[in-house]
C-alpha cells in the first residue's frame, strides 16, 4: 500500500475517487455548509488508512475543508494511542455539523473506549451533553448508544435524556429518538417504565415510538403496545 506523506496528497488522493452522481446523492441527505468531493465513506477510510502513524498528527493540524477530509480526520484520530486521541477528540467535535461526520466519528472509537468505558463518559460524554452546540450534543448521544448501551447505564441514559428533554434542536432529537428506542429494544420493560413517566417533547416521544416499531427486533404485540401509547 502507498503511503500518503502530506496533506496535499491525501487531498489529490480523495479527488481521484470522486464521483459526481454519488457527490449530488449526498448533497440531498447530508445538509453541511462544507463542499463534498463525492468519495464513498470506505473509499475515504482506504485513503484514510495509507497516512503512516508518525505522519497522523502532522495532517491534524490541517484545517479541513470538505466533508470528506473530517471524515478521514476523525478516522485519524481513531488510530491515535488512547492518550494522544483524548487530547485531539475535542478537536474534532468543532468540525462536525451533520450527521454523518457525527456518527461515522463515533463509530471508529471502540476500540479506544471499550476498556475505558468509565473513564471516557467522565471526560468526554458528560461534557458533550452539556455542551450548547447541536452536533456536540449529538455526538454524546451517539456515544452513549454506541458503547453504553447496557443496563448498568440504563437510568444514567434515561437521566440524560430528561435533562436534554428542553432540546429544540432536530439532530438532538433524533439522536433522543433512536437512543431511547435501541434502549427499548435491548430492555423493553426498563425503557416502557421509563416512557410512561417521560417528560420528553411530544415530537420526540411519538418518533421514539415510531423508531422502535420500526425494528424488526420488536415483535407484533409490543409494537401494537407502543403504538397505543403515542401522544
Amino acid at each position: 500500500m502507498k503511503q500518503i506523506n502530506d496533506y496535499r496528497e491525501m487531498r489529490l488522493a480523495l479527488a481521484s475517487l470522486a464521483e459526481d452522481e454519488y457527490r449530488e446523492f449526498t448533497m440531498k441527505g447530508i445538509p453541511s455548509e462544507r463542499p463534498f468531493i463525492g468519495v464513498r465513506i470506505p473509499l475515504v477510510r482506504e485513503i484514510a488508512a495509507k497516512v503512516p502513524n508518525e505522519k497522523i498528527t502532522e495532517f491534524l493540524a490541517v484545517k479541513p475543508v470538505a466533508i470528506e477530509e473530517v471524515l478521514a480526520r476523525g478516522m485519524l484520530i481513531a488510530r491515535l494511542p488512547y492518550d494522544e486521541m483524548m487530547e485531539w477528540f475535542d478537536s474534532q467535535i468543532g468540525y462536525i455539523d451533520n450527521w454523518c461526520t457525527c456518527d461515522v466519528f463515533c463509530s471508529g472509537l471502540k476500540k479506544q473506549i471499550k476498556t475505558r468505558r468509565e473513564v471516557f463518559f467522565e471526560r468526554k460524554v458528560e461534557p458533550l451533553l452539556e455542551d450548547k452546540r447541536e452536533f456536540a450534543v449529538r455526538v454524546g448521544l451517539v456515544l452513549l448508544k454506541s458503547y453504553y448501551l447496557d443496563f448498568d447505564y440504563l437510568a444514567v441514559i434515561f437521566d440524560r435524556v430528561e435533562k436534554l428533554a428542553g432540546r429544540k434542536e432536530y439532530y438532538i432529537r433524533m439522536a433522543i429518538a433512536w437512543l431511547v428506542a435501541e434502549c427499548f429494544i435491548k430492555y423493553p420493560e426498563e425503557t416502557l417504565a421509563y416512557l410512561r413517566v417521560s417528560k420528553m417533547p411530544k415530537w420526540t416521544y411519538n418518533k421514539t415510538i415510531s423508531k422502535a416499531c420500526d425494528s424488526f427486533r420488536v415483535g407484533p404485540e409490543a409494537k401494537e403496545m407502543l403504538k397505543a401509547m403515542r401522544k
